[in-house]
């Protein structure tokens, strides 16, 4: 019975360029775990869009004197092409400024309130007198109150992780003018996170199989200090309205409340763009549906802690009963550049971009995925990049299907040959192929990516000894039976190892199709000797 799987993905702010960091902190590893889960026979919903409610949009549309919308629009659309060109297989790439989502966050606004998780405050928030106008937290920065780090965010540290309120910066400054921000009282909406503290405990005890990062870091966070009630509306005009009018003018849902809120309505516009509207409950009232959120490190506490929270806070208010809570949160670490974090406000490190205008797509996946900061934070180099292009995709995996295609083309009639009498090499092979298709599933089941593209690239390795051990090139001039016989093993190796590549390496997977037909699961197929084959070409262009 097919599970239903959602692969939830993390919202890039439609600010600017996306960086290689981003890529292979959620945008690539979401992909490779959507189709190897496609490929499996599971029913895959992956969802995500541009978050187009963020306050570094708002910053970058002042600084160039340009509507916010302006600076949407630019990304949004410089996003869906990147993720064409690199073959990111989305059911539904959409944004936060749709009708729908508003729609959406405004009932689960309602929910909570009524649920009683939800009430107005006076609270103390930074004010710029030179400007005239409350700052948003992403329009403060200054020295963190946890760790010191001096270029912290108005609403989180880059260096420790924290979340906070801005009047907590030490040493704050206005990213709109050069004065120095004053707190002062406005009236605001809060989500009462610590009603759940408890519940979330619970939540977490019961997880297994979680990354210890991820985990160790939502326990300490509830256990030593405890979720505490948030302000979940700003001094704005730019973002979703209230459903409500008490608050007077000047006032919307804060971004980092309704952009998680996307998983869901995401979900549902799907459903509504598949004539089938109601079909999206199959992955969130279904108690045997899987929710895999891929994020970053500094995302761990919204989508681990307060994200369970709001969906715990509706309760039986949206679809009549209670919404699926995330299943696994394989939040990667951070990719850095010569020894600084990838960052697409600072600028440090390539841009999707430049990725793409220096390497082919699957090269540039295969590069990323070899390198996944799934423990530990993960230094990225063009040298790095060129030789995992050069010395690992070329030479072992886009060389092996290369020659053996060439020398069967060249020497069974441009047809795939009959597998003659097997021998107990031969057999060896075939079964340590089959091995790893079973190693390589558990371990994209269990998000171990670069586990899995190690596992595939060791069965290719072991072709290349096993061919360079029978020497079918001179085997075919005294034995063509035999010569032909260690083609068609060979072959029938690489038909299963394709499958371990094809989540990873979408593009070249589809030539590989065209040559030796699609392939009908998670299984190495049988071979049809008689097959016409097509005039091989390489894989993969070695970058120079």
């Amino acid at each position: 019975m097919p599970i239903p799987v959602l692969v939830a993905v993390a919202w890039p702010y439609a600010s600017g360029s996306r960086h290689l960091g981003h890529l292979a902190g959620a945008y690539l590893p979401a992909d490779i775990f959507a189709r190897h889960q496609r490929i499996i026979g599971n029913d895959v919903l992956m969802v995500s869009g541009s978050d187009v409610h963020g306050t570094p949009i708002t910053v970058r549309a002042d600084a160039e004197g340009v509507t916010p919308q302006d600076i949407v629009d630019k990304y949004h659309n410089e996003f869906l092409s990147q993720w064409d060109a690199l073959g990111i297989s989305w059911d539904l790439y959409t944004t936060t400024g749709t009708d729908h989502h508003a729609e959406v966050t405004q009932e689960m606004f309602l929910a909570q309130l009524n649920n009683g998780h939800i009430d107005r405050r006076t609270t103390t928030q930074l004010y710029d007198p030179k400007a005239k106008r409350f700052l948003p937290d992403r329009y403060v920065e200054g020295v963190c109150p946890h760790c010191g780090y001096e270029e912290a965010r108005g609403d989180q540290c880059d260096d420790c992780g924290k979340t906070y309120d801005a009047v907590e910066l030490m040493s704050p400054r206005s990213k709109l003018s050069d004065a120095v921000p004053e707190p002062r009282e406005t009236e605001h909406f809060y989500f009462k996170y610590s009603d759940f503290n408890d519940d979330l405990k619970q939540f977490l005890e019961s997880k297994t199989g979680w990354r210890n990062h991820v985990l160790n870091f939502a326990k300490g966070w509830v256990n030593e200090e405890g979720l505490i009630d948030r302000a979940i509306t700003r001094d704005l005009d730019w973002g979703v309205k209230l459903p409500v009018e008490d608050l007077g003018e000047g006032k919307r849902i804060y971004v980092w409340y309704d952009a998680v809120i996307g998983y869901l309505s995401a979900s549902q516009e799907w459903a509504s763009k598949q004539d089938t509207p109601e079909h999206w409950k199959h992955w969130w009232h279904n108690d045997s549906s899987r929710h895999v959120y891929f994020i970053g490190k500094d995302n761990i506490p919204f989508h681990a802690l307060f994200w369970p929270a709001q969906l715990m806070g509706v309760e039986d208010k949206i679809g009549q009963s209670p919404l699926h809570l995330p299943d696994d949160i394989p939040a990667n670490q951070y990719v850095t550049f010569k020894g600084g974090k990838a960052s697409a406000s600072r600028g440090v490190g390539l841009t999707i971009s430049q990725g793409l205008e220096r390497y082919q797509p699957d090269a540039l996946r295969y590069a990323l995925a070899a390198n996944f900061p799934e423990q530990a934070d993960t230094e990225i180099s063009d040298d790095e990049i060129i030789r995992r292009i050069n010395e690992e995709l070329v030479a072992n995996w886009g060389n092996l299907v290369n020659r053996v295609l060439a020398m069967t083309y060249k020497n069974a009639e441009q047809a795939i040959p009959s597998a003659g009498e097997l021998t107990e090499e031969d057999d060896q092979l075939l079964l340590l192929v089959d091995t790893a298709l079973q190693t390589a599933n558990s371990q994209l089941h269990q998000v171990e990516l670069r586990a899995a593209l190690r596992t595939a690239m060791e069965a290719a390795k072991e072709t290349n000894k096993y061919l360079n051990a029978t020497e079918p090139w001179k085997v075919l001039k005294t034995d063509k039976e035999r010569g032909l016989t260690i083609l068609y093993v060979a072959l029938s190796a690489i038909n299963g190892i394709r499958v371990m590549f094809a989540p990873f390496l979408p593009f070249s997977s589809q030539d590989l199709d065209t040559m030796l037909g699609k392939t009908t699961g998670w299984v190495r197929d049988e071979l049809n000797p008689g097959t016409e084959l097509s005039k091989p070409k390489p894989l993969f262009q070695k970058v120079e």
